[in-house]
């Protein structure tokens, strides 16, 4: 009898561990505003980290929803990475490279995918992303956490 309860239970055990790990995969990113005293025109509502952890050597995409109250004919999104406090990585990028412009009041998502060298070391990370439009009036500005994993040997065979 209790053979014939081994197999189910590692079926239903196996399910659940992928249930949990593609859970985990999709999980509510945090984030902080630069200054929680400011009124930014663009508020944002979510990010999403595709895939998380990013993976080195492998694309990442970047999803960042935001609502605006104005209309934006265009601007630019300045990234700036740290590794363990230290400034590793900063570029400017045209919005209108990320979104279609002009960007109407509403609702809207910035997509940045990139692909990270595979010698990125792995651990925490974190990003802040300024967005300033067109006469380089800051609109919003956020900072979060993310981490940096090395692709498995395991999973390549």
């Amino acid at each position: 009898m209790e053979f014939q309860f081994l197999p189910k239970f590692y079926f239903l055990l196996s399910l659940s561990i992928l249930f949990l790990s593609s859970f985990h995969a999709q999980a509510k990113v945090n984030f902080k505003y630069c200054d929680k005293k400011a009124n930014y025109a663009v508020k944002v509502s979510g990010i999403e980290i595709l895939p998380n952890p990013v993976v080195s050597g492998d694309p990442a995409t970047f999803k960042i929803s935001a609502t605006s109250g104005q209309g934006i004919s265009g601007g630019e999104l300045v990234i700036g990475v740290s590794y363990v406090g230290v400034p590793v990585h900063t570029e400017t990028i045209d919005l209108c490279e990320e979104v279609s412009c002009p960007v109407t009041n509403g609702n809207f998502v910035i997509t940045h995918t990139q692909t990270l060298p595979s010698i990125t070391p792995p651990g925490p990370y974190a990003l802040k992303m300024t967005l300033k439009n067109d006469k380089n009036e800051l609109l919003t500005c956020i900072k979060f956490n993310f981490k940096i994993v090395l692709r498995s040997f395991v999973s390549d065979m």
